[in-house]
């Protein structure tokens, strides 16, 4: 369950997992999300095939062990957003 605050997306408060439609995947706490993209916090970015890592491998890995934060706030524009999920539910 998200922290629900008025005019805040669902994902408000949640550790998410953003597939982007390049290279990157990124992961980091929801502050809001709307039609122009999502915003996060805390948030680290992986390239496929750093650390010859997928980004599958990567997300698992972050699941288990957890991740360093690289950026303090982030914003993917919806037109580069694969697709968004909960880490809680990889």
């Amino acid at each position: 369950m998200g922290t629900f605050h008025q005019n805040k997306s669902a994902l408000h408060g949640i550790t998410v997992v953003v597939d982007t439609t390049g290279p990157e995947i990124v992961i980091g706490r929801c502050e809001d999300e709307d039609d122009r993209g999502i915003f996060l916090n805390e948030a680290d970015v992986h390239q496929d095939g750093d650390g010859g890592r997928s980004k599958e491998a990567y997300v698992q890995r972050v699941a288990m062990v957890g991740f360093w934060k690289k950026h303090d706030h982030l914003f993917i524009p919806r037109e580069k957003i694969a697709s968004i999920r909960r880490l809680g539910e990889v």
